[in-house]
């Protein structure tokens, strides 16, 4: 499994904007879709709300990959 380190400077992140941020989707439109699919979870939950909140110490899984949420900048680290 890929495990993907993001470091958050901000509150929070959308979910759609995150798969965007880490280079897992080209557009927030396509993250969207992602997670309207089901195909996506938030700390073991499928996560359905396009635009959830997505803080500190959450951890988001897509496929085989695994993006911990961290405290930190705001440039992911993989």
């Amino acid at each position: 499994m890929q495990q993907i380190e993001f470091c958050l400077k901000r509150e929070f992140v959308q979910l759609n904007q995150l798969l965007k941020l880490t280079g897992l989707c080209d557009s927030g439109g396509a993250g969207k879709a992602l997670v309207a699919g089901g195909g996506v979870s938030v700390d073991g939950s499928v996560e359905l709300r396009k635009t959830c909140k997505i803080r500190v110490g959450q951890v988001v899984e897509l496929g085989d990959v695994r993006i911990t949420m961290v405290a930190g900048g705001d440039v992911p680290r993989v």
